[in-house]
């Protein structure tokens, strides 16, 4: 799989190093060709999001044995999923007014009960099947945030507007910073638990958000005084556009900052310290679009028979505690912020999305405590390709039953 990868961020000047052989190459490029054909073709006859296709070309790659979830996601893989992410998030982020929490702060007690109730019912239902507390604790977090790139994805590509489009935006953005922030609070957990210094242990997660604002910060800076001088929607400055998140995440790694923070938080920067509309091209573009469709390729192929068998009923029963959950805090609280049932139902559904945001999470995890991660493989990437295919299309239900999704799509 790494080839085609390799091959595709060539033409976007980026250089990785070749890979391992010329059948891997042919077969991994048929995957990322079934991948832009099964998209187009699902759309255009079936009416659904082009990320269902993309996700059953990568189905279709872990069931031949191929996909991410037979080894770690590191060098090539981890780069496309950083940009590709990096450009969703920044995309959402700047959709976000934060203002709207102020004028309506029922919105922000929603949010937190939905992402701390998603958390206890997680944590619990692990619990009651015979996982330990620290397990339990990991897949809870990991289910925390709802998928802002598939939410993001479904809603530009369907032209959805609406009550439940801006309040699925809000929330996704919203519960992204509760579930990096926990992952980090967790992995502080874990190294006490394993006799690290208990200031070294506080101190991380605080570092990591400071300098995860920090550099979001520099970036939306730097996007918004690009903007004074060019049109974003000329192809040269969205190249530009796609180099300064491209440098901002280089620093983000040499860090050891978020990668989800940042672009997040550059977005919602950039939205909300101006009054002006930010419009560019869909993705950033052709160069976008590709690392877009490679994305959710591979968050797709994160799964393995193997993996499915063993760890395939807890993740169904974590997904299901899940949803109970953030429709329990949503529709209880929801009347509040002045949302109808009918809404509710539908930011219910659209919250179901679980993707590349959780295997982030979990890559960031392996990365620190490997043998730990390790024990909860089967569960948790059996759950992100699950709910990435069932995701998009809870998210398409949801914005067609609220009448938001446009009457042209493009």
């Amino acid at each position: 799989m790494f080839e085609p990868i390799a091959q595709a961020l060539g033409s976007l000047g980026i250089v990785v190093e070749p890979g391992v052989g010329h059948e891997a190459l042919l077969g991994s490029s048929l995957v990322i060709i079934a991948g832009a054909l099964l998209g187009e073709a699902v759309f255009r006859f079936l009416g659904l999001p082009r990320i269902v296709g993309y996700s059953l070309a990568g189905l279709g790659m872990a069931f031949t044995g191929h996909g991410v979830a037979t080894g770690s996601m590191v060098g090539t893989l981890r780069l496309v999923v950083d940009l590709a992410l990096a450009l969703l998030l920044f995309e959402l982020g700047a959709r976000v007014r934060l203002r709207w929490l102020r004028i309506n702060p029922f919105l922000l007690v929603t949010s937190l009960a939905e992402s701390l109730l998603t958390f206890v019912a997680v944590y619990f239902a692990m619990r009651y099947f015979g996982l330990d507390a620290p397990s339990s604790a990991a897949l809870a977090v990991l289910a925390i945030p709802a998928s802002p790139a598939v939410i993001s994805r479904v809603a530009s590509e369907l032209g959805a507007e609406g009550q439940v489009t801006e309040r699925v935006t809000m929330m996704a953005a919203l519960n992204t910073l509760y579930g990096v922030f926990a992952a980090r609070l967790l992995t502080a957990w874990l190294d006490l638990d394993q006799g690290q210094n208990p200031v070294s242990a506080v101190v991380e997660p605080l570092y990591v958000l400071v300098g995860s604002f920090l550099i979001a910060g520099l970036l939306g800076y730097g996007v918004a005084r690009v903007a004074r001088k060019l049109d974003l929607r000329n192809e040269n400055s969205t190249l530009l556009l796609l180099g300064l998140i491209a440098l901002a995440l280089a620093l983000t790694k040499v860090l050891g900052l978020s990668t989800l923070l940042v672009p997040l938080m550059a977005g919602l920067w950039l939205r909300n310290t101006t009054e002006r509309p930010w419009v560019w091209p869909r993705h950033f573009g052709t160069a976008g679009g590709v690392l877009v469709l490679l994305l959710f390729v591979i968050v797709g192929s994160s799964w393995s028979v193997e993996g499915l068998a063993v760890g395939g009923g807890l993740a169904l029963a974590a997904m299901l505690a899940r949803f109970v959950a953030k429709g329990v805090a949503v529709l209880s609280l929801g009347w509040f912020s002045g949302q109808s049932w009918r809404q509710g139902i539908g930011l219910t559904l659209a919250l179901t999305p679980l993707s590349a945001t959780a295997l982030v999470m979990y890559a960031d995890l392996q990365a620190s405590h490997a043998g730990f991660a390790a024990q909860l493989a089967p569960v948790a990437f059996s759950a992100i390709a699950m709910m990435e295919l069932i995701g998009a299309l809870a998210v398409l239900l949801a914005l067609r039953g609220a009448g938001e999704i446009a009457a042209r799509r493009t």
